[in-house]
């Protein structure tokens, strides 16, 4: 080993990197002038390879950095190569790179361009001795004066130190100490494994004594299980059974107090019902006296216009005479084509069937015909062809010859159908036009009836319209006198709300309505109090809960919350507190949820966009039925309880309660509040609805009047508008005869297409059949048969055709003869009567419109009387309903207030019930842990234990168990642990077997080492003396 390489940068003189090679494996000599660096280079190789340049400060290191012009030298290094081709640096490489780094905030090694803690280092500098105790390889001044004159000993000590041997030594030494420790633990393993022997053969006696033991033990907590699991059975009977009472109980105690809260309500609601029924009576009064006003200017009319249409009908005596005649032969004519188009409607299905029926055996004969020619024919020339291959070619060539002639059909059968539906269409066209012109001819006389029943309509609209705006005035009227004292109710429920809270917070929730009025805030919801619905059974328990956090403003965010406080601040206008929905973050509470401890959020009702606002306020509170569960469950789950009383008890320890008096109650108030608000909102919004419409009704019956003039003008119009009616009828009529005539022929047609069709389908049918079937010269037995079946079927299908032909021809003449009545006779002579009818009609319209006008006039005054009459008698029969109703409340409000006491001493003795069974649950529960901790000590079961002695008696079990604690009571000096300190110390006679031989392992480890310790020492001392 020697340097072959040194490296310097920014070391003291060396500023710039400096390269120091070659180097001679023997003696190097290093010469030069003063101040040319020699100090400092010896200095460098210190500085990597002794121990003369540790344990340095900031300003030590910044010492050793280079201080010359120039830029300041942040940090230096010096590397140095060895060669260690002798392997004297234990690497296993022939070079050793050793750099050393330097700086104002750092000393780091690097061993072979990879960083390295400094122990390793040294260790390795160690090894190769360059020892911190051996200071001999870098020899300074008068250090070899005082080497020559040691002793011989203190040299073999010094060429020791020189040759690096005391780290072998030191290493030997510690080897040598683990191995005089192994050997102490192998002597204490193999004592104790004697020790487990001796113990082992002595747990083996015992074993077989406590295994008769231990199936004594089993039967006994096996016996015992079932006794004590049959008196937990009878503990948890008797636990439901006062359960069940118990809930039965709370749930009887619950309804007798709501039927109490809600016939107190009741006695307070009976009064203001009293009241509202009075009022009722007096608005009742008011519009009867207007009705009877009504109905005598009506009878007055009535009389004036009986007398007009009494004149009026004498003066048109005479015409209705000739008027009836005229009628009667109208009747009788169309009597006449009544009859015969009702005889043409029954001939026509009867005439289409027969036909459909003809077709269809005829298409039955005509198939059973081709089936009987096809097996003439294949009977007749199997005979013509010698084998299967020329029948089947012969009778490929048939069915090739067959599909042009197919084709042909198809094309055919596909024009014939789109010229029937060409044909319908345009007989349905010419039929809804001479129904549109017989409607026209039919209802010319008519129309102007019509127009007139119009004119007659218009004016009862006009009259309508005019009566509706009547009721509207009466309506609007009434509506006002109802406002007033719903205001006037609404500014009493107001004042009894505001006695509930502080002058500032009732100032500042009249402030906030009129703040989101003014500014049209869709984000402020309202009051926590009318955010929520509640039964009246926990009212008292909500109310105590929230406190003044009813009157709290629940809004949606805090920039509406900000805005109205600064309106608020602005206008002096109160106080509120708001929950503004996104800041809000209720804690989560792990709430109990059992029988007798209910989370109050559960009994509120609210839309689900509010739960955070209700979460914060109610979510850690639970409703209990008395203040000591609410206590147990305050200190248990970390809530607040509440009964139903109102009766609190804190999370933090505190108990508040005594008496609530519960006609002041908030929540009662802000429902009055909301009532009388929201009636007063939807009486104003009426009102502005009735104002609203009679604005509308003064327009629509401008509009009615208007539609009476446009009537009249019509009606004359009319008058003179049907001239050619009668002759486009008639050349329309004989148009659509001659559409029917040759529809009927197509549709014969598309019958004999459709025959043909299938005649040849069945034909490539057959031929496909046959080629399929074996050739042979004569028909196959089944087909012998078929052949004889259908000779007979031809036979009666023909006399069938035959028949169905006679009665589809005599149906066919019938319905030729009613259809040439109606179009030729009788449906000519109705037009011309019609004709006649309306020139009549027109003549003597005018002195008919003013008796129908009177007419129309009486029957709208008779109408109005009626409908006077009956609001008169509705009036009477609610002004009589109304005062029983009045008697009815007085006699229910007695009734109540008895029920009452009676639902008062009944939850006084349910109380004292509940009380008894707590006392009573309370010391079966005890019994029933103590049962438990019994089980629980009787440890873990033999299989089937309870099945083992299901079918015994108790008292049978109690005996056997008594028998087995007397044969226990002679294994009392049985060793209970045998078997698992038998199983413990073959445990650890397996471990310290183990672990014997791990210790002979790493002893034959130790002795190797220091076998390999002593030779490199001898190898160092020898090397040392070669050197």
């Amino acid at each position: 080993m020697y340097i072959k390489q040194i490296i310097i940068q920014g070391f003291k003189s060396y500023k710039d990197q400096t390269v120091i090679e070659p180097f001679s494996p023997k003696h190097n000599v290093i010469v030069g002038r003063n101040g040319s660096g020699k100090s400092n280079f010896f200095a460098a190789i210190r500085f990597v390879l002794s121990d003369a340049y540790t344990q340095m400060g900031r300003e030590e290191r910044g010492a050793l950095l280079h201080e010359g012009a120039g830029a300041a030298v942040m940090s230096a290094f010096v590397e140095i190569i060895f060669d260690n081709s002798d392997d004297r640096f234990p690497t296993g490489k022939n070079e050793v790179i050793l750099r050393r780094t330097i700086g104002m905030k750092k000393d780091e090694y690097s061993l072979d361009r990879k960083n390295a803690t400094k122990s390793d280092v040294m260790n390795l500098l160690e090894s190769a001795g360059f020892s911190r105790s051996n200071p001999y390889y870098i020899v300074p001044q008068g250090r070899v004066t005082a080497l020559t004159n040691m002793k011989d000993n203190e040299r073999l000590i010094l060429l020791k130190e020189v040759a690096g041997t005391q780290v072998y030594e030191a290493r030997r030494t510690e080897s040598l100490k683990i191995m005089t420790e192994t050997n102490n633990k192998r002597e204490k393993i193999d004592e104790l494994l004697d020790y487990i022997k001796e113990r082992l053969t002595e747990l083996e006696e015992e074993k077989e004594e406590l295994k008769d033991y231990q199936e004594k033990d089993k039967e006994r907590r096996s016996l015992q299980y079932t006794i004590d699991h049959r008196e937990q059975l009878a503990i948890a009977s008797e636990l439901e059974n006062l359960e069940q009472q118990r809930q039965t109980g709370a749930e009887d105690a619950g309804d007798s107090e709501d039927r109490f809260r809600r016939g107190d309500k009741e006695l307070e609601s009976i009064q203001a019902e009293i009241s509202e029924l009075k009022q009722q009576v007096e608005f009742l009064k008011v519009d009867k006296k207007q009705l009877e006003t009504e109905r005598k200017e009506n009878a007055k009319s009535k009389a004036k216009i009986e007398l007009d249409v009494k004149n009026l009908t004498d003066g048109h005596s005479a015409a209705q005479h000739a008027r009836n005649a005229y009628q009667s032969d109208l009747e009788s004519l169309q009597n006449s084509i009544e009859q015969h188009e009702q005889e043409l409607a029954e001939v026509t299905p009867q005439y289409n069937s027969s036909v459909q029926e003809e077709a269809t055996v005829k298409g039955e004969l005509e198939s059973a015909e081709g089936t009987r020619q096809r097996l003439y024919a294949k009977q007749g020339r199997n005979a013509r062809f010698r084998n299967k291959r020329e029948r089947d070619d012969w009778l490929r060539a048939e069915i090739n010859n067959t599909y042009p002639q197919l084709a042909k059909v198809k094309a055919v059968r596909v024009q014939t159908a789109e010229d029937i539906t060409e044909l319908e269409k345009e007989i349905a066209d010419a039929e809804e036009a001479i129904a549109n012109l017989r409607e026209q001819l039919e209802g010319r006389g008519s129309n102007n009836e019509a127009f007139q029943a119009q004119i007659q309509e218009a004016r009862a609209e006009r009259d309508r319209l005019t009566d509706e705006r009547k009721e509207l005035w009466r309506e609007d009227a009434k509506l006002d006198s109802v406002l007033s004292t719903a205001s006037t109710e609404l500014r009493q429920a107001e004042q009894e709300l505001s006695h509930t809270m502080d002058q500032n917070t009732s100032r500042g929730l009249a402030a906030v309505r009129r703040i989101k009025r003014q500014h049209n805030l869709e984000g402020v919801y309202g009051t926590l109090a009318e955010l929520f619905s509640v039964s009246d059974s926990f009212k008292r328990a909500v109310e105590v809960t929230a406190g003044q956090s009813l009157f709290h403003y629940v809004v949606d965010n805090d920039e509406t919350a900000t805005k109205i406080i600064e309106i608020l601040q602005r206008e002096k206008a109160g106080r509120i507190t708001f929950m503004p929905l996104n800041r809000l973050r209720p804690k989560h509470v792990n709430l109990p949820n059992s029988d007798d401890a209910k989370p109050m959020v559960e009994k509120l009702q609210f839309d689900p966009m509010y739960e955070k606002a209700i979460q914060q306020v109610f979510g850690h509170t639970v409703i209990c039925p008395n203040l000591q569960i609410a206590g147990q469950y305050a200190r248990s789950h970390g809530v607040n309880g509440v009964t139903i009383d109102g009766d609190r008890s804190d999370k933090k320890g505190a108990f508040t309660g005594g008496f609530l008096d519960t006609r002041h109650s908030r929540l009662d108030a802000v429902r009055k509040v909301a009532k009388w608000r929201d009636e007063s909102d939807a009486l104003r919004i009426r009102s502005t609805e009735i104002k609203r419409t009679l604005e509308k009704k003064d327009q629509e019956i401008t509009r009615a009047v208007g539609n009476l003039q446009k009537i009249e003008q019509k009606r004359v119009q009319q008058e003179n508008s049907y001239g050619p009616l009668l002759h486009e009828l008639r050349s329309k009529s004989n148009d659509l005869q001659n559409k029917k005539d040759t529809m009927d022929a197509k549709h014969r047609a598309s019958a004999k297409i459709d025959a043909n069709m299938k005649t040849l389908t069945d034909q490539q049918n057959a031929h496909e059949a046959e080629i399929a079937s074996e050739f042979k010269k004569a028909l196959t037995q089944a087909e012998e048969t078929q052949l004889e079946n259908l000779n007979s079927t031809v036979q009666d299908l023909r006399q069938k055709y035959s028949d169905l032909s006679s009665a589809r021809t005599e149906l066919e003449s019938r319905k030729t003869i009613l259809e040439i009545e109606l179009r030729e006779n009788l449906r000519p002579r109705l037009d011309q009567l019609q004709v006649q009818d309306f020139d009549d009609r027109t003549g003597t319209s005018g002195s008919r419109g003013s008796l129908k006008e009177s007419q129309a006039e009486l029957k709208r005054i008779n109408k109005r009387i009626s409908i006077a009459e009956a609001k008169l008698q509705e009036l009477d029969t609610l002004l009589e309903k109304t005062t029983a109703q009045i008697s009815e409340l007085e006699a229910r409000h007695l009734t109540t207030k008895t029920k009452l006491q009676e639902i008062a001493q009944a939850m006084e003795k349910s109380q004292k019930r509940t009380e008894k069974s707590i006392r009573i649950r309370r010391v079966l529960t005890q019994q029933a842990a103590d049962v438990s901790n019994r089980i629980r000590d009787l440890g873990i079961l033999p299989h089937g234990a309870l099945e083992k002695h299901e079918n015994l008696k108790s008292d049978a079990v109690v005996k056997k168990l008594h028998k087995v604690n007397e044969a226990l009571k002679k294994y009392g000096h049985v060793n209970k642990k045998a078997f698992e300190q038998y199983n413990n110390f073959t445990t650890q006679r397996d471990s310290l077997r183990k672990r014997r031989g791990e210790l002979e392992s790493s002893q034959k480890s130790i002795e190797e080492l220091i076998q390999v310790l002593d030779q490199r020492k001898d190898e160092a001392i020898e090397r040392t003396f070669k050197q």
